[in-house]
């Protein structure tokens, strides 16, 4: 042995031996990125991702290998057509996520606005229109059952003949949004029993049914025919879905997939990684089964 091959030299040639095997991986995966598996299909919130444009967003989404974006408006839907991304759920209709079909004193001006989207949304081609439910304000829940109902009644019929479906979302009140009233998946459940229509449905989002209720998985596997569209994130924190939270999303969107979901997965973590693309990425990965 060459007495000037020092163990510094040794670790040396491994490292570079090391560099080069790894320049010989990464060069290929970015050349050709595996294809998504097309067994749910992804997307991703639009108010998550405020560091890019709309245009730079949908081009971030194509390049991931998706496309489409959950959560955009009228004003934007011309860029993702331009881009050949789809609004996946739709939104501007809404006075607030306090102010809901549960209270009957807005009821009227929720009528119009809804009506005029609903328009808005068949003409443009798109299919869910985001709704919420607002909150208690002391409220008992069967009382803002009953008002949601009817207030949402009056609204189906012209969803109905458009083909539009109205999502009402889960939201907890523990962390998010104090006194909201919509949830729990029972109370959400109950209310599309009651309203009885095709075209109305729940917008399970997983990070805040975790933090209200747990058991996401069973409750997925009983209950999903009411769920017409999903969010994730991760638990603590609403941040990425990676290896530092509770929920295993491999595990939950397997359940999802093996239910014979058609509607679309759509990441609402906030990124806090240096690189969001990348977490973007790395979550779609993860959701891809």
């Amino acid at each position: 042995m060459n007495a000037r091959f020092t163990r510094r030299n040794a670790l040396r040639a491994a490292v570079a031996g090391g560099l080069g095997l790894a320049a010989a991986r990464v060069v290929p995966a970015r050349t050709a990125a595996k294809p998504l598996e097309g067994n749910l299909k992804h997307s991703v919130a639009r108010w998550t991702f405020r560091q890019q444009s709309i245009e730079q967003l949908c081009r971030t989404v194509k390049q991931i290998g998706f496309s489409a974006i959950d959560l955009v408006g009228p004003e934007d839907w011309s860029t993702l057509k331009a881009h050949g991304v789809t609004s996946s759920m739709c939104n501007g209709a809404e006075i607030g996520l306090d102010k809901g079909f549960a209270a009957v004193e807005f009821h009227d001006q929720l009528v119009e606005r809804y009506t005029r989207h609903i328009d808005l949304v068949a003409d443009a081609g798109y299919r869910n229109l985001i709704c919420f439910s607002g909150n208690r304000n002391g409220m008992d829940p069967g009382e803002g059952l009953a008002n949601a109902e009817a207030g949402l009644k009056r609204i189906l019929g012209h969803a109905e003949k458009r083909g539009v479906m109205l999502v009402m979302e889960l939201l907890n009140s523990r962390v998010d949004h104090p006194d909201y009233l919509c949830d729990r998946s029972a109370w959400g459940i109950e209310l599309c029993e009651r309203i009885g229509s095709d075209n109305f449905g729940l917008l399970y989002d997983i990070y805040h049914m975790q933090v209200m209720e747990g058991d996401i998985i069973a409750t997925i596997r009983k209950h999903h025919p009411f769920f017409v569209h999903y969010h994730t994130a991760g638990v603590p924190g609403r941040h990425e879905i990676g290896d530092d939270q509770e929920l295993n999303y491999p595990a939950i969107c397997r359940a999802i997939r093996d239910t014979g979901f058609d509607g679309y997965l759509a990441q609402e973590f906030i990124p806090e990684a240096p690189d969001p693309v990348a977490s973007l990425r790395e979550a779609i990965r993860l959701c891809d089964v």
